[in-house]
């Protein structure tokens, strides 16, 4: 069975605004981090991407998973370099992470087409 990636992610994106509404304090807080984490000063922001995706295999977030994926797509990453990220995740998270790491690659072609 298939998931629609994009129809998470157009999920996730409105619970997420449905937070913001509800705990606005937080979640301003949540997208300074955010936006202070992916403006980096020695690496680019496709690599910080694959490394946001990394860890969100290695702890287990569906939406983290699809969230950076379709990121590090948006910013130039190859399927090649989605599937290293991918290796390091397996690397660090063990059995679980192939699960989830599955997910990166299959979120990663059915974003890109």
């Amino acid at each position: 069975m298939s998931k629609d990636y994009p129809a998470i992610s157009d999920a996730q994106d409105k619970r997420a605004a449905e937070l913001f509404r509800a705990a606005p304090d937080i979640m301003r807080g949540h997208r300074t981090v955010t936006q202070a984490a992916q403006t980096p000063k020695a690496l680019d922001v496709k690599t910080t991407e694959l490394m946001a995706l990394a860890v969100a295999i290695v702890q287990r977030c569906e939406g983290c998973v699809v969230f950076h994926t379709k990121q590090a797509l948006s910013h130039g990453a190859t399927r090649e370099e989605l599937c290293d990220a991918i290796a390091v995740a397996i690397e660090m998270g063990g059995g679980p992470a192939t699960v989830y790491g599955a997910d990166a690659l299959a979120a990663y072609d059915s974003f890109s087409g």
